[in-house]
């Protein structure tokens, strides 16, 4: 452009270089990848749809100078377009995707409309109207309502040029119809969204009002037009739904009536969706004429509407199902009867899958016609069967369990007891019948509640209906999943006789059941009473003791049944059935029949362990209990003073736990803490009878106590590192295990003092237990990190005497593996350790250098002189063992003679650097030692004593 031209147009330029400045940023920023490069891209965006907008209305009409700035512009505005079109298929956020689109749609028209000639010709009109219409409808979507008014002004600009615009040959009709409906459409969307409904419906006459404009939209166009009224029709339904307005129901329908005028003119063959679209807007139709309260009218649209799709054939299509409920609503609205409401029913059930929340659906609807018995039970039934007859009662069990536990509560609010108790049957039989077995939970659920309601009407008196609940429990469905349930119900219907007094049904009722019942005995036991049959009873007596599922209270309460019938062969029997099942309370009268009762007990538990099927776990925990009840028994007769009645069953008692723990260590597997507690059983009898006895107690005796109460708290040791295999400590446990092992040398001690042991073997015995029991403590001490009483530990270790070689090396391996343990506990634990093997002479002279090494590596590490002194003594201890033990299997190995002598020179020479001469000498004169046992060692010595003579000089040259 010339001088002349830019200083005529020095605005439109600075517009249009205003503009290109910004494009020329902002489109590289349209590759970038950044979401935080969004806003600023839309922004600038913004700007150039502003500028362009500028330099639109700046522009003058006659003269021709600015079509070359409109050209360029016009060619960025359809690039812009074109990339719009690209980024919307790209996948973004939707809030960033939308308003980017919007940004670039916006900034293209604006650039386009810059670009226009003053008078552009049809096409052109169509062209732009159409990227008018698009843009402001974009601009909407993306909540830019007041930006989309501005560029839909501008459409309507264009779309009065368009309308003005001269076709003679009608070339353009199509196009021209298209472009306007597009306007109006995306008026009338844009109106819609900023909630100017007035304007919305305003724009819809303009589009349903012509229909010769209509006629000439393709197919397709049609389609999206019906789709668009049917979109407001719904959101007016749904304000409407929400509580807006009450009146809005009629201005739904009148959106949806324009809508559905429009698709029913679509012909199917060239859309094949059309048929969707109609039912879809009839749909919409049925609901707001039900919303508004015209139920007639959405009870004729539903029938008409209902026969076409079930034409369609696909089950469980929620669309579909929604109109088949709708329908079902509308019959409920109106109070329609039984027969009318039932088919709603059959319809949506036939015509629906079955999975969870279908009958979630069904059973909740139902729950609202709770008082129609009739009709809810014929809907549960039908639902039932139609569920057997499918192909998914295998694939969703539940939907069963749920229909079947829906009747029987159903069922139970029914006046009409018998035909309830049908209805059930009916439901079980065919369920039965369908070769379909129930999971044990599921009928579980359905026996609890069969009981349940059978409980109530027996708490009632109505024992004729409570019978028929308990036999309805018997149905033999329940036999597969839970095979024990009909004698329950045959018992509790039985029960339900007694009451009656119809002791004939009660007797062949209770026969169904199996004989080797405890409870079905004690039935039998009932109507015999009744009866006054006394061989039954007593034959029920002696096969309910013999039962697996015996109960004592049973006995209990045949004893005073007996009494109050005064049958005394009966009341016999039963007392001789409870002697044998007797078990002690707390009644010092009856000390001496109790004892010999639980030794009764305790001899049979004995008998049933030996067996190769036995559940040892609970006879063990049997045998446990007893032989505690045993000792409660013996300190119950010793406050009461009649200890000597007993004395003898408790010494039998605590030989007897004390045999049966020393069985179970050789025989029970994992049962660590069980034993314990046998062991832990016999000590406290032998306490009792230590105590008790009248005469001194044999050596043996107290020998026997000192090995039940190490055996017990070994047993416990042992439990308790079993249960830390996997990392965990209980430390409340822990705790519990040492004061255990505590009382436990207390008990041992006291008895050594009493000099109740005199054996020479058998002190020893006693010496190593308590040996093992220091080992045992200072191992959970360890664990508890109480490092003071560990070092107690130790320090009662090294004064015990030439037995504990083993034990100091069980404490200083646990000391020296616990990595938590202090430097100075250590220390401590491993010189009292090496003191003490010095003393007795009882550690090897291998586990010797290995802990003198360690103590010494301690020590000097810490560098202190007293440490250094400490450590020097005791390299010459270690000199004097190395000339004891030179040669032979035990003698001071190589290695570790090595290793005193490079420490001994190390260490004396660091000490003649720091001046300390005399130490230094005592390290050189243990080296010079050490070299006459190491190889080389005379060539070493002389080099030690060449080295110190040197250094020595050096620091006293005098």
């Amino acid at each position: 452009m010339s001088t002349r031209k830019r200083k005529n147009l020095p605005g439109l330029q600075q517009i249009f270089d205003s503009i290109k400045d910004i494009l020329i940023t902002a489109k590289p920023q349209l590759d970038e990848t950044d979401p935080s490069v969004r806003p600023t891209l839309i922004e600038r965006l913004r700007q150039v749809a502003s500028l362009a907008e500028s330099f639109t209305e700046q522009r003058p009409h006659s003269n021709k100078s600015w079509l070359q700035l409109s050209d360029e512009l016009d060619q960025e505005g359809v690039n812009l377009w074109n990339i719009s079109g690209l980024v919307q298929k790209t996948p973004l956020s939707s809030d960033d995707g939308r308003m980017l689109v919007a940004a670039l749609r916006l900034a293209a028209f604006r650039l386009i409309e810059a670009g226009l000639e003053s008078k552009p010709g049809i096409e052109t009109l169509i062209h732009v109207l159409q990227l008018a219409s698009k843009t402001g409808a974009t601009l909407a979507e993306a909540g830019s309502g007041d930006v989309a008014g501005s560029v839909l002004t501008s459409a309507a600009r264009f779309e009065e040029l368009l309308r003005n615009a001269e076709d003679p040959d009608g070339g353009h009709r199509v196009d021209r119809a298209c472009a306007t409906v597009v306007y109006f459409s995306s008026r009338m969307e844009a109106a819609w969204k900023e909630g100017n409904h007035s304007v919305a419906a305003f724009m819809s006459h303009k589009i349903t009002d012509d229909e010769q404009r209509l006629s000439l939209l393709p197919p397709r166009d049609r389609e999206l037009l019906a789709c668009k009224f049917h979109d407001i029709g719904k959101s007016v339904l749904k304000r409407q739904a929400d509580g807006e307005a009450c009146a809005e129901g009629s201005e739904a329908i009148t959106w949806l009536q324009k809508a559905f005028a429009i698709a029913d003119k679509l012909d199917e063959s060239t859309v094949h969706s059309a048929p969707e679209l109609k039912i879809a807007i009839l749909r919409t139709m049925a609901r707001a004429y039900f919303i508004s309260g015209s139920y007639d009218r959405a009870e004729v649209a539903l029938d008409e509407l209902i026969p076409t799709i079930d034409a369609f054939n696909e089950n469980g299509r929620s669309e579909f199902q929604e109109l088949r409920w709708l329908r079902l609503a509308v019959l409920k609205r109106r109070k329609a009867g039984d027969s009318a409401l039932l088919d709603a029913f059959k319809n949506i059930i036939d015509h629906m899958t079955f999975e969870e929340a279908n009958i979630t659906d069904i059973l909740q609807d139902l729950r609202t016609l709770s008082n129609q018995h009739s009709l809810v039970t014929a809907v549960n039934q039908h639902c039932l069967r139609q569920l057997l007859a499918s192909q998914n009662v295998v694939a969703e069990p539940d939907c069963l369990d749920r229909l079947l536990l829906s009747l029987i509560v159903h069922c139970s609010k029914d006046d009409d007891n018998s035909r309830a108790i049908s209805e059930i049957e009916s439901a079980f039989t065919a369920t039965f019948d369908a070769e379909f077995n129930l999971l044990t939970l599921p009928a579980t659920a359905c026996l609890t509640l069969i009981w349940q309601y059978g409980d109530r009407h027996f708490n009632a008196k109505r024992w004729s209906a409570a019978a028929e609940w308990f036999l309805a429990g018997s149905h033999q469905l329940f036999q597969a999943s839970c095979p024990t349930s009909g004698a329950k119900c045959y018992r509790k219907a039985a029960l339900c006789y007694l009451e009656q007094r119809e002791y004939a049904r009660a007797s062949t009722v209770i026969r169904r059941c199996p004989s080797n019942e405890a409870a079905t005995q004690y039935i039998l036991f009932l109507t015999a009473v009744h009866q006054g049959l006394d061989d039954e009873a007593i034959r029920a007596v002696r096969d309910m003791v013999k039962a697996a599922d015996f109960d004592r209270k049973m006995l209990l309460l045949a004893t005073q049944i007996s009494h109050e019938s005064e049958m005394k062969p009966v009341l016999l029997s039963v007392l001789e059935a409870l002697l044998k099942t007797w078990k002690f309370e707390d009644n010092g009268e009856t000390v001496v029949e109790a004892m010999t009762l639980i030794r009764c007990i305790i001899r049979l538990v004995l008998k049933l362990l030996v067996e190769p099927a036995s559940n040892k776990t609970v006879l063990i925990e049997s045998l446990i209990s007893h032989f505690h009840t045993a000792k409660t028994l013996a300190d119950e007769a010793s406050s009461q003073k009649a200890i000597a009645l007993i004395i003898k069953d408790v010494s039998w008692l605590w030989r007897t736990a004390y045999n049966c723990a020393v069985q179970g260590c050789a025989e029970w597997e994992r049962c660590e803490i069980r034993v314990s507690q046998l062991f832990e059983a016999a000590r406290d009898l032998l306490t009792t009878y230590c105590e008790a006895s009248p005469v001194d107690v044999d050596a043996d005796v107290y020998l026997h106590l000192i090995n039940a109460s190490f055996s017990g708290v070994s047993g416990r040791v042992f439990a308790h590192r079993s249960s830390c295999a996997d990392g965990t400590i209980d430390m409340t446990q822990l705790r519990e295990n040492v004061m255990e092992v505590k009382t436990c040398k207390k008990r041992i001690l006291s008895i050594m003092e009493r000099n109740k042991i005199t054996d020479g073997d058998d002190l020893l015995r006693v010496q190593y237990f308590l040996h093992v029991l220091r080992v045992f403590e200072a191992e959970m001490l360890a664990q508890l990190k109480e490092w003071d009483q560990l070092l107690q530990i130790v320090t009662d270790v090294a004064t015990s005497g030439p037995l504990g070689v083993g034990t100091y090396e069980a404490i200083a391996d646990i000391l020296w593996a616990e990595p938590d343990c202090p430097i100075h506990v250590l220390l401590s634990g491993l010189e009292a350790i090496l003191r003490a093997s010095l003393d007795y002479n009882s550690l090897s002279v291998e586990k010797f250098s290995r802990w003198l090494r360690a103590i010494c590596t301690i020590i000097l590490a810490r560098n202190s002189p007293s440490d250094r002194l400490k450590a020097v003594g005791y390299v010459e201890q270690a000199v004097s063992v190395i000339e004891d033990n030179a040669e032979g299997d035990d003698a001071y190995s190589v290695e570790e003679r090595n290793w005193l002598l490079g420490t001994a020179y190390n260490t004396g020479f660091e000490c003649l650097e720091a001046s300390m001469l005399d130490e230094a000498k005592r390290w050189f004169e243990s080296a010079t030692v050490i070299c006459r046992f190491v190889p080389g060692g005379k060539e070493r010595a002389e080099k030690i004593s060449e080295t110190y003579t040197h250094l020595l000089a050096r620091y006293n040259p005098s």
